[in-house]
Order: C-alpha cells, then structure tokens, then sequence
C-alpha cells in the first residue's frame, strides 16, 4: 500500500471510529443511580402493649396453620399488626392476648409463642417469660 493510501486509509478509519463512538450522543441513557431505601430504625421497646387485645384474635388463625405446617397467607391480618413494633412489645402484646384467652385456642406457651413471633420475624427476648 502507498503511503497516500495508507494515510486516506487511517484517516477513514478515525473518522468512522468517531461517528460510532458518538452515535448515541442525543439518545444515550443517563445512567441513574439506585435507589437506595432508607433504613428501618425499629421503634425502641417499652414493655408494654400499644395495640388492642382483642386485635389478636386472628393470630389464632395464623397459629393453627403454622402448626399444620401449611402455608400462611401473604394477606393475613396477624403480622400487619405486630409489624411496627420491637420484638419485646410484640412479645408482651401476644403474651397478654394469651392470658386473657383471646386467642381461643389451648396453647403450649413459650413454644406457640415462639412459633408466633418467627411467623411475623420477630424473635422472642432470651430473657422475656410469658407467665399464666
């Protein structure tokens, strides 16, 4: 190849790379960056039940399937109720229910209870003892 042809060649070959290489100027995406959700601070704990009793009674339900080994419902109304709280309130709150017998149902206490926080991913407080 003569040098004229080599230089031609060259100088096609940077003018075609830089049309490829700026092809999408006007459609390029603009990469967005994720979105990142902020984190869930839980609530601090203060012993005590915030939500109704009597609220509880359609975690018997939950129970019941849980010990069936069956699958529990994404739309049950169990966990929803226990969501914001820390895992001690919602210890307390299905300890009360349990001894008020709201629940309706004969239970093995700190298994049963145990069952029912792990179905809502809560877990029971090594030191917390639901008395009856």
């Amino acid at each position: 190849m003569a040098p004229t042809n080599m230089a031609l060649f060259l100088a096609l070959n940077l003018v075609l790379l830089a049309a490829v290489a700026h092809a999408c100027t006007p459609y390029c995406p603009n990469p967005t960056p994720p979105i990142i959700p902020p984190p869930v601070v839980p609530t601090p704990s203060t012993g005590r039940c915030s939500i109704g009793t009597l609220n509880l009674k359609v975690c018997a339900n939950v129970l019941n399937l849980v010990k069936l080994k069956l699958g529990v419902p994404k739309n049950e109304q169990c966990c929803p109720l226990l969501h914001g709280l820390a895992d001690l309130d919602a210890a307390v709150c299905l300890c009360t229910a349990i001894k008020a017998n709201i629940l309706g149902i004969n239970l093995n206490v700190p298994v049963d209870l145990t069952l029912l926080l792990n179905q809502c991913g809560k877990t029971c407080p090594d030191d917390f003892k639901c008395h009856i």
